[in-house]
C-alpha cells in the first residue's frame, strides 16, 4: 500500500555517507532511524531510481540544488535525496553533484524503507533490480503533507520547483 497525505512515515532506517566527522556521526556510512531524523522538522524527501542515472543526475538532483535556498526560506529544515543504492555510491554521487550542506544523500540499499512507503519500482527486466519510484514528499513532524508521484518514465511533478509551490 502506498503512503498518502496525512499518513505518518513508517518506521525505518536510512544510511548516509558522512564525509566530516561530527558529534554522533563517524566518518563513512552512518545508519539513522527515520523517525528520529524527522521529529519536529519540515523535510522534503525526493526519491529516484538510481545514482548517476541520466534524468536523476541531469534534472532531478539539480532541480533541488537550484531551489534549496528558497525551500529553506520557507522553513524547510532538510532536503533528502533517497535512492535504493548503497551509502558509498550515494556519497560519491553527492560529491559529484556538489550536494554537501544542501541535500542529504540518503541510501536505502535493500529497499526496505522504500517498500514500506509503497514507492518501489521493479526494474529487474532492465537489469536494475528493485529501485525507488520517482517522487517527492513534504513531511512535517513525520506526517506527509504533500506527495508527488511520477507516472512511469516521467519527470513532471517531483522536481524542486513543484515542491517549492507546496511548502
Amino acid at each position: 500500500m502506498t503512503i498518502k497525505i496525512g499518513d505518518r512515515l513508517p518506521e525505518g532506517q536510512v544510511q548516509e555517507y558522512i564525509e566530516v566527522e561530527t558529534a554522533g556521526c563517524s566518518l563513512g556510512p552512518n545508519t539513522f532511524q527515520v523517525s528520529d531524523l524527522v521529529r519536529g522538522k519540515k523535510i522534503v524527501i525526493f526519491g529516484l531510481p538510481g545514482a548517476f542515472t541520466p534524468t536523476c543526475s541531469a534534472k532531478h538532483v539539480p532541480s533541488y540544488l537550484q531551489n534549496v535556498d528558497a525551500l529553506k526560506a520557507k522553513g524547510v529544515n532538510e532536503i533528502w535525496c533517497l535512492s535504493v543504492n548503497d551509502p558509498f555510491v550515494m556519497g560519491a554521487w553527492g560529491r559529484d553533484q556538489k550536494t554537501a550542506g544542501k541535500v542529504r544523500m540518503m541510501a536505502d540499499g535493500s529497499a526496505e524503507f522504500t517498500k514500506k512507503l509503497g514507492l518501489e519500482l521493479d526494474l529487474t527486466a532492465r537489469g536494475m533490480g528493485l529501485r525507488s519510484d520517482r517522487y517527492s514528499i513534504l513531511v512535517v513532524d513525520g506526517v506527509v503533507k504533500a506527495l508527488n508521484r511520477e507516472a512511469a518514465g516521467k519527470f513532471e511533478v517531483s522536481d524542486g520547483a513543484t515542491m517549492l509551490k507546496q511548502v
